[in-house]
């Protein structure tokens, strides 16, 4: 029976085939889903070949596609690119610039004289 190293060393991220950290995880979820899939469309009764033509060319693309973020984005490129997106790209102050610098003075005027806030 073949032997699989799954983890290279202690603190290192879980490696297998070269899929690294998330990438195995995504490809082990989409590889399960497409086996729910194939069995939801047996069980519904779609001719034989049609689900086993799905599940090969879906796990075909989801094999291609997964090396190939592997590979382009590495460990955690992925999750980089995510919280760029998720970032926002400008800041908005609608806010009249008379107003912000009121604004200022008046917390610059509570911190210094704590005890006029009790009014």
């Amino acid at each position: 029976m073949a032997e699989y190293n799954i983890n290279k060393g202690i603190g290192q991220s879980v490696e297998f085939k070269g899929l690294k950290a998330q990438y195995l995880f995504i490809f082990a979820g989409g590889l399960l889903a497409i086996f729910v899939l194939f069995v939801i469309l047996f069980l519904a009764g779609v001719n034989q070949w049609v689900c086993i033509g799905t599940g090969v060319v879906s796990a075909s693309l989801l094999v291609w596609q997964t090396f190939a973020l592997n590979r382009r984005f590495g460990e955690y490129g992925l999750m980089k690119l995510m919280a760029k997106r998720s970032r926002p790209r400008f800041l908005i102050n609608r806010k009249k610039p008379y107003q912000t610098i009121k604004n200022k003075l008046n917390q610059r005027v509570n911190e210094k004289y704590p005890e006029s806030n009790d009014r």
